[in-house]
């Protein structure tokens, strides 16, 4: 079995749903796995990689909503007291959209769903700069 490791980098703004399918190919373009899966990771607490349709309803209206919805911002969370900032929301919400993602690999293309794009979502309380890895195993 052999390993290959890339990443790329995005700056994002706040409660911002990034389409990054297009990074995650060019990484296994890249690649010298062509056959296998590639894990994508988010070195960090504040947000989530997962798999969405997307387009405009769901990405700027549909998952903000459901998010605030089961999540909101608003709450003085335990952990505000914790640390005295304000992105418990963050946290909370990255424990539920996890911050990696496994797709299968065939022939240096991601399996993926005519409608299933590889999502980012920035759940921090401020922009941040992020690396994302991509760990190619085949």
């Amino acid at each position: 079995m052999t390993a290959d490791l890339k990443q790329f980098s995005l700056k994002t703004k706040v409660d911002e749903i990034i389409d990054i399918t297009k990074f995650v190919q060019k990484a296994a373009d890249e690649s010298i796995i062509k056959d296998g899966t590639v894990t994508i990771f988010l070195p960090g607490s504040t947000g989530g990689i997962t798999t969405l349709e997307y387009e405009s309803g769901l990405v700027e209206k549909d998952v903000p909503a459901i998010l605030q919805k089961l999540i909101p911002e608003g709450p003085d969370y335990a952990h505000h007291q914790t640390w005295h900032d304000h992105n418990g929301h963050s946290h909370l919400r990255s424990f539920f959209i996890k911050p990696s993602l496994t797709v299968p690999l065939q022939e240096g293309n991601l399996l993926l769903g005519t409608w299933q794009q590889i999502i980012f979502c920035e759940f921090d309380e401020k922009p941040r700069n992020r690396t994302i890895y991509c760990q190619f195993v085949g």
